[in-house]
């Protein structure tokens, strides 16, 4: 069984193209599986267009989970980027 890791995350800023660019080049540099998503819904944050497909606005909590060899590292790395978007 592979190590997990989650965290959430009040957005500072709407979840547009710029921050969702963030989220999925970060996501791109680790090798777990790596999923972001709101109450209603999750989606591969190494996909720009998935994370924008959310509508996550200001304000809205979203929680990061990765499962795999680095997971602990990328909620980390995600969630910073979030946090200083």
């Amino acid at each position: 069984m592979s190590p997990s890791s989650e965290r959430s995350v009040a957005l500072p800023v709407d979840l547009h193209a710029r921050p969702a660019g963030r989220v999925a080049q970060t996501a791109a540099r680790f090798a777990s599986t790596i999923t972001i998503g709101t109450r209603d819904k999750r989606v591969d944050a190494k996909s720009v267009l998935l994370v924008m497909s959310l509508g996550a606005t200001a304000g809205t909590e979203v929680t990061i989970h990765a499962d795999g060899p680095d997971a602990s590292h990328a909620v980390d790395a995600l969630g910073d980027a979030l946090e200083s978007s």
